[in-house]
């Protein structure tokens, strides 16, 4: 069921009225309502796959409730491996079977030596990369004793599979969003109002933005070889406001969700193309995935590393930036291959550890050379130019993760390197996208200027008169439906 379907446009007010009007009185029945409504709306697709989703949710809570009482490290220790195993080992085997298979095959036939292996036809859960990690946050926080484990089956199942955030996220923490349901909500007019607008928002970034750009950007990728350097980098920023609009939208809107059943959930993206620096990219890139690889895997890797390193030189480095090195390789070599079975995600991925590991060699280069010019660090050229910097490395970036395979994504970025560049775009469909490049500009200029809220219209028009600010709504509302176009998948639920 999506978010943009007609089928939720009725699941929803459905389920609203009978959370706060027929089991508000009772935080049990409350709850379990939201496991049923979850369980409904992620069967839409197929309900096949609701069993793995209660599979691996029972797995994660009995492991909790087996470290309740534990005291003995080894026995912790299996029962956390035993958490790893099953839900890494489902994960790989529905996401990464062929691939390995196919690799496997390919790398023995490079060394002359042909093997007979069968891929299987799997399909891929929609959600399993999100809620995998969901419930590997709260065995591993349980197991750090960072979180008591619950006893409560309705309310860990409700977290799980918390309808909002099932299929892409955000990735929210047991510390953060499982307290929220042993505790009776009551319902907030200001704050279902403010939900209210952020799916609007959230709406207009997929259906408007997000969906015409894809119109563009798929024809533009999908026939590369045709067209020149200039029209391919054309394509680039197609495809960066299509993944930022869909991915961001699909947020808002489960954001928005949330909140009209007085839910607390933690902001996703923070208006990542203004970022002055890659680093700050990946503080506002979707940031409950970042804070997961750090949390989960750079840091642990990062500590382990100081504790055998000692404080000295190797090769004329200091050990704490080999550490860092190693630890940022291996949270993006996993970032990259977390986003699809396929190399272009891992060089992708790659990119971006080259990215940070540059900066942080040429950090005190770069300072330097500011300084040289006499341009303050908050002063408006630099952070313009800082931004300009950035997003264009994020561009380059995104060939990869765009494209079908390496060769093409090569192909594309010599294209855009060579002297076509300066001949003058054209693609098919060029005139029709006048009105959607104007919407675009329109989209970044509110955004820039709502960068400080949660999301660009949280505060629009606050002072405005009442007639006003609601003609704005009204006007988003029609934008939605005069440029909307038939229902479209949400680009990460194949991730």
């Amino acid at each position: 069921m999506l978010f943009n379907s007609i089928d939720f446009a009725i699941f929803l007010p459905i389920v609203f009225v009978l959370y706060w009007f027929v089991t508000d009185k009772n935080l049990k029945l409350q709850n379990f309502l939201i496991v049923i409504a979850s369980y409904l709306f992620y069967g839409w697709w197929d309900w096949r796959f609701l069993f793995l989703v209660i599979f691996n949710s029972l797995v994660d809570y009995s492991v909790g409730l087996g470290l309740l009482n534990q005291n003995n490290l080894t026995k912790r220790k299996i029962l956390l491996y035993i958490s790893l195993i099953i839900n890494i080992g489902i994960l790989c085997f529905f996401k990464y079977f062929n691939f390995f298979i196919e690799n496997f095959i390919d790398a023995f036939n490079f060394l002359g030596v042909p093997i007979n292996a069968n891929t299987l036809n799997i399909i891929l859960p929609i959600g399993i990369s999100f809620y995998t990690l969901k419930t590997l946050s709260y065995t591993i926080d349980v197991y750090n004793e960072k979180l008591l484990p619950t006893k409560d089956i309705t309310a860990y199942l409700a977290f799980v599979s918390f309808f909002p955030q099932i299929l892409a996220g955000p990735i929210e923490r047991a510390i953060n969003l499982l307290p929220q349901f042993y505790s009776r909500r009551v319902f907030d007019y200001s704050n279902a109002v403010d939900g209210l607008k952020q799916i609007l928002w959230g709406l207009f970034k997929k259906i408007v933005i997000a969906d015409n750009c894809a119109i563009y950007a798929n024809i533009i990728f999908d026939n590369s070889s045709d067209y020149s350097g200039s029209t391919l980098a054309v394509g680039v920023l197609f495809f960066a406001f299509q993944i930022y609009c869909d991915f961001s939208g699909y947020s808002d809107m489960a954001i928005g969700v949330a909140r009209l059943f007085g839910f607390n959930t933690m902001q996703n993206f923070a208006f990542p193309y203004f970022s002055r620096d890659i680093t700050e990219f990946w503080r506002r890139w979707h940031i409950s995935l970042s804070n997961w690889l750090r949390d989960y895997i750079f840091l642990p890797l990062a500590y382990s590393g100081t504790r055998k390193l000692s404080q000295k030189k190797y090769f004329g480095v200091r050990s704490d930036r080999i550490v860092y090195f190693y630890a940022v390789t291996v949270t993006f070599l996993i970032c990259g291959l977390w986003h699809g079975a396929n190399w272009t995600f891992v060089i992708w991925g790659s990119v971006f550890c080259f990215y940070l590991i540059s900066a942080n060699l040429s950090k005190n280069s770069v300072n330097n050379f500011y300084l040289f010019l006499r341009m303050k660090k908050d002063s408006k050229v630099r952070k313009f130019v800082d931004i300009f910097i950035t997003f264009h490395l994020v561009l380059f970036a995104w060939v990869f993760f765009r494209a079908e395979n390496v060769g093409q994504a090569i192909g594309y970025l010599s294209k855009i390197l060579s002297t076509s560049i300066f001949a003058k775009p054209y693609f098919e469909g060029r005139n029709d996208s006048f009105p959607i490049i104007l919407l675009i500009l329109i989209f970044a200029i509110i955004e820039w200027y709502g960068k400080e809220y949660q999301y660009a219209i949280a505060n629009l028009g606050i002072k405005w008169a009442r007639p006003i600010r609601y003609a704005v709504y009204y006007v988003i509302i029609v934008a939605i439906f005069w440029f909307g176009s038939k229902e479209q998948q949400f680009l990460y639920f194949q991730f």
